[in-house]
């Protein structure tokens, strides 16, 4: 094995790794932005956009400083998950469940939503322009 093979697996693990604590900074992010908006008096779709807001925040101020287009603004999986953390966070506070299972499944939801479309390559469906000649 070559010395450039060997760095080049290094910093294939390394940016797993990093899309992995993404993926649960983005989660824990999104369900405490939610919950905080629900405590502040938010309504419950307006507490969601917050959470929303608030998870993805994140990655894109990292992605603007690192000079890429955010994350969230390619076809991939990223505010459709802190969206689901923040539907769960809502209906379990209006369902009067506790908050730590509540807060814990939400984060668990958008972290497992997450990494399937890291590893798994999946990504929402993409308009195709239609160039006609009328």
């Amino acid at each position: 094995m070559t010395l450039t093979r060997i760095a080049v697996n290094r910093c294939v693990r390394f940016l797993r790794l990093l899309l992995l604590f993404d993926a649960a900074g983005l989660g824990l992010f999104a369900v405490a932005g939610t919950q905080k908006a629900l405590i502040a008096g938010l309504n419950p779709v307006m507490a969601i956009f917050m959470g929303v807001l608030t998870g993805i925040g994140g990655g894109i101020l990292r992605d603007v400083l690192v000079n890429q287009t955010p994350t969230v603004l390619e076809a991939d999986i990223y505010a459709v998950a802190a969206l689901a953390a923040g539907v769960v966070v809502v209906i379990g506070y209006e369902l009067h469940y506790p908050a730590f299972v509540v807060l814990t499944v939400g984060a668990l939801l958008c972290f497992w939503l997450r990494v399937m479309a890291i590893y798994r390559g999946w990504h929402l469906p993409v308009a195709q322009s239609q160039n006609r000649r009328d």
